[in-house]
This record gives C-alpha cells, structure tokens and sequence, in this order.
C-alpha cells in the first residue's frame, strides 16, 4: 500500500443550511398548530383589508386618493396573480419573458368574446362557464407560443415572447373581431346576490377584492406543491444549468413547457379577473409596460419565492394609486409640477437600481437564491 493509499478519506460534508434566523427563521421553528394559528389569523386581517379606512391613525395613511380603497384592493389581487405566474416561469424555471401580457390578454379577450352582446359569437355565455375556457385557451396559448420556441435560451427566448406580446397587441388594433379601440361593452360579471342585488357591481369592489384573494390561496397552495414536487426540481436544475440537466436525465423542453403552461393558465386568469371586473376592455388595456411592470414587481419582491412575488406584485400596483394626486414642486426642473403616479416608471426604475446594488436578491428573497448569489460573491472576490 502507497502512502497515498493509507490517506484516510475524507467523509462529505452536507451543504450548510440556513442558520434559521430572521422572521422565517422563526416561524419555521414553530410548532405546526402554532404556525396554522399565525397562517389564519394573516389570512383574516387580509379579508379585512377592504376595512382598513376605519382604523384611526393607520387608514388615512395607506388609503388610495385617486381611486377608493376597495378597487385598490381589487387591482393588488390580480397584479399579485399575474406576479405569482410570471414568477413560475421567470423565477422557478429561469426563462426570461417579456411578452406575459400576451396571456393577460389572451384570458380577457376569451371572456369578451363569450360573453360580451357586441361579440361576433353572440353566445352571451355567464361569466363561471367563460372561466374554463378561458383559462384553457391561455393555457393553449403558451403551449402553441413555448413548443418551437423553448429551445432558444436568454436574450433569444425574450425577444421571441416579446414578439408574441406585439402580435396579441397588433392583433387587438386592427382584427374587426376583436374591435380595437372600440372594444366590448356589457362583459358578464362573477355570479351572486345579496338583499336582491348583484353581489359583484361597479358600486361596491369589496367582492371582487375578496374572489381575487381567495384566488391568490389557491394559486400559492398548487405553485407551493409544485415546487416541492419532481417538477419543481426539475426547474431548478433547469434554471442553474440547462446543459448539465439534459445530459443528467431532465427533459427540459417538457418541464419548460409545464413552466410556460402553468404561468399561461395563471395569467389568463388575471385577464379573466380584470375582465369580470371592468365590464368592458378594449386594445388599449395590454400594452408592453404591463408585461416590464409584473417583471419588475417579481425582481424587486425577489424572483424565486412566492412571498417576494406577492409583496412586488402588490407594490407595482399600490405605489402608483397612492401617489395619485401628488404632485412634484414646481422647483423642481423638467418634472415639477408633474403628478407622480405618471412617472411609475421612472420611480419603480430607480428602486430596482437601488435594490440590485444592495440586496440583489430581492427583498424577499428565496433562501436557494440568496445563498447561490452569496456564494458567487466569494468567488468572484479578490483573494
């Protein structure tokens, strides 16, 4: 035996685990009925959000000036979908699209032409058996949209769904099915009464608020199991190293699809959602700023974890209503005077700068993500 037989071998050591400090630290820690306990006492006070207004102190501080509080609500619980499905495909599976607009628009244009009086089909259908085929035709979408385009990779596969985002637009302009900006009036409404009225009305969007976020439970439960599922780790092999997945056994080009798929279903019910509400909806609504802002919400929450994705989802769509009504000082050159719900843009732009330079995870970010990029950090540091 050589002297570098008789070395003794040295035994694997497992990856470090999260040290468990922090909030989620914390609640890991607990015990299961103690936890169920802080999940639904979260859940109640956020079916009483729409109520907030009464709190003294609080209310007038986080209360919407250009819009009421209710429909506020109602525009976070879709944003916040439409972040949830973005994040699947962006976040789990790290395919970068900028065209998610596309099945937004695909899920609303479904119901307009199902149920609207001025549609072409005249079928006036109600609004629960629009839902399916909507969803599905959404769904179909990002089949047809990810099938012979998932083999390109990067900047590649953005400007293909950003093509697929232009052609739902172009096609919304100028398709006489589709009456551009004339758009459908009289769209069908979610079902329900109360004292004899209908429960979902222009009046009143605390129902609507409330559909939305039972919709964001469901959503986070399935998203949560997939994750955890082979599917899920699948993904996450996909979006570290597509080339090393494929050569260890992982069809990538199916669970991109899955990917693509589940994040069209997801966004073609926020169009639903958004067409239930409105009642009429015209070419104007799916513009490509809607696709850049949900991608926005998803970086800034924290790609990767459906926590982030609901803060940056909520945050995309709260900031602008709140700063309604606020105007810039005329002191200030070019843009004084300016209301500054109408430079969103420029303000969500200079908050992802600043969030990318100091915590560029997110700032939820998922505990994979985080300790990849700390990880990166020390090997790219100067030694």
């Amino acid at each position: 035996m050589t002297a570098v037989d008789k070395q003794p071998v040295a035994e694997a050591v497992p990856a470090p685990r999260p040290n468990g400090r922090g909030v989620r630290g914390r609640f890991s820690r607990l015990p299961w009925p103690a936890r169920a306990a802080v999940i639904a006492a979260a859940l109640v006070l956020a079916y009483l959000l729409p109520y907030v207004g009464y709190v003294p102190l609080i209310g007038p501080q986080i209360e919407t000036q250009g819009i009421d509080w209710p429909s506020a609500l109602f525009s976070i619980s879709y944003f916040v979908i439409l972040a949830l499905g973005l994040n699947v495909v962006v976040g789990f599976a790290g395919l970068l699209d900028l065209g998610y607009v596309g099945f937004f628009a695909v899920g609303a244009y479904t119901v307009a032409l199902l149920t609207s009086p001025d549609s072409v089909l005249n079928l006036r259908w109600a609004w629960l058996a629009a839902v399916p085929v909507a969803i599905a035709i959404a769904m179909l979408s990002g089949l047809i949209l990810g099938w012979p385009t998932l083999r390109l990779r990067g900047d590649y596969l953005a400007i293909v769904t950003l093509g697929f985002a232009e052609i739902i637009r172009i096609s919304a302009d100028s398709a006489p099915f589709l009456r551009g900006d004339r758009g459908f009036g009289g769209l069908a409404r979610p079902p329900g009464e109360s004292g004899g009225t209908p429960l979902f009305n222009v009046r009143d969007a605390k129902p609507y608020f409330w559909l939305g976020l039972t919709v964001i439970v469901l959503i986070v439960l399935a998203v949560r199991n997939l994750d955890r599922s082979r599917v899920g780790r699948s993904w996450l092999a996909i979006r570290e190293d597509e080339e090393v997945a494929e050569i260890m056994g992982v069809r990538t080009v199916k669970f991109k699809l899955w990917a693509f798929a589940i994040g069209a279903c997801v966004g073609g019910f926020g169009g639903v959602m958004f067409a239930g509400y409105q009642g009429f909806m015209n070419s104007s609504t799916f513009v490509l700023q809607f696709s850049i802002l949900v991608l926005a919400g998803v970086v800034m929450g924290g790609s990767g974890n459906m926590a982030g994705a609901i803060l940056g989802g909520a945050l995309i769509s709260y900031i602008p209503d709140r700063l309604t009504g606020v105007t810039v000082s005329s002191s200030f050159p070019v843009i004084g005077g300016a209301d500054l719900s109408s430079l969103k843009f420029l303000i969500f732009g200079a908050v992802i700068l600043v969030v990318m330079i100091f915590r560029p995870q997110g700032i939820i970010p998922s505990r994979r993500r985080a300790m990849e990029l700390k990880d990166r950090a020390k090997e790219v540091a100067p030694q």
